[in-house]
């Protein structure tokens, strides 16, 4: 049984940082790209950003770029969400999810496999 858990969620104050992480079991991801998506109610799931299965491409959404760092560890089955100068429109439920090819796509129903998300609320 194939399982994503994310952790790292919480309360941080704007500007702070947190750190996601996004562990896989139950079968290896070789060749799966994976990203991370973020959703907040009333709204559409969004691409935060995507790493490939070497981990030397990624991609991300303008909105993070040049404060979150996307990275993954082969090894350990697991992918992490770096996150600073946070603020309070980064607020919403983060899912990581893995995709079977070595493209990196934004469209969430491209993903095969999703976590159950973990919460990450800036306050101002």
């Amino acid at each position: 049984q194939v399982q994503l858990v994310e952790s790292g969620g919480g309360l941080v104050q704007a500007g702070g940082s947190l750190r996601l992480s996004c562990a896989a079991s139950g079968r290896t991801f070789t060749g799966y790209t994976m990203a991370w998506f973020r959703q907040t109610p009333g709204k559409e799931r969004e691409f935060v950003a995507g790493i490939n299965w070497s981990g030397g491409c990624t991609y991300y959404a303008d909105s993070v770029k040049g404060r979150f760092t996307i990275s993954r560890d082969k090894a350990k089955n697991t992918m992490y969400l770096q996150m600073s100068s946070l603020t309070p429109e980064d607020t919403a439920a983060y899912y990581c999810a893995a995709h079977p090819t070595f493209t990196i796509v934004t469209m969430p129903r491209a993903y095969d496999y999703w976590g159950q998300g973990t919460q990450v609320t800036v306050s101002s």
